[in-house]
């Protein structure tokens, strides 16, 4: 194998390994990203299944006006 091949295997692996990091990166932020949303979402829809249990009767005294 000449020398101008190799120094161009060489430069090839390098790209490939400095690209695998920037993507390993992008996919570890990603993973948190979708942890947190999970995260979010699952206290939304604690939030949502308690208004709709609340089986309370509401009274027009109990209800805003629309203006607020």
């Amino acid at each position: 194998m000449n020398v101008p091949t190799l120094e161009q295997i060489e430069t090839k692996i390098a790209f490939l390994e400095r690209a695998n990091a920037e993507l390993s990166d992008v996919v570890f932020r990603q993973h948190r990203e979708i942890e947190s949303l999970r995260a979010r979402v699952v206290a939304l829809a604690d939030r949502i299944e308690a208004v709709q249990s609340d089986t309370g009767v509401r009274t027009p005294e109990d209800e805003r006006p629309p203006h607020y």
